[in-house]
């Protein structure tokens, strides 16, 4: 069966929220959003793009920073609602420069940092 992105559930502003897991250990880097376009760019180019909400611009993730996520499998959930991009990490993930995002747990009810930033 051929691909339609336009079959994707997207929210009131056009976008769908993107899940970014890397792709040989199963780490969570990232969570943005995409648009129909990004997308249908992220399977184009095989290099992961997303919709920048702040900028109201497209953002190819490492453009600037080197910090480059490379396509290996894109995956829709169930509902169709939700995308999960399977990456070849380059670098950080997080603009704080910590390989994921999600470096903050709870222990106890306590916040520790569980990943510093990358040297």
């Amino acid at each position: 069966m051929s691909f339609d992105p336009n079959s994707l559930k997207y929210n009131a502003d056009g976008l769908i929220p993107t899940i970014a897991q890397d792709a040989e250990n199963g780490d969570v880097l990232m969570m943005a959003w995409m648009s129909q376009e990004a997308v249908e760019k992220t399977l184009e180019t095989g290099r992961v793009t997303y919709w920048s909400r702040s900028r109201q611009a497209f953002w190819i993730k490492g453009e600037t920073s080197g910090h480059t996520q490379e396509l290996v499998e894109l995956r829709i959930d169930c509902d169709r609602d939700t995308i999960l991009v399977l990456v070849n990490q380059t670098g950080a993930a997080c603009h704080t420069n910590r390989r994921s995002c999600f470096y903050t747990a709870l222990e106890n009810n306590e916040e520790i940092e569980i990943l510093k930033p990358m040297s």
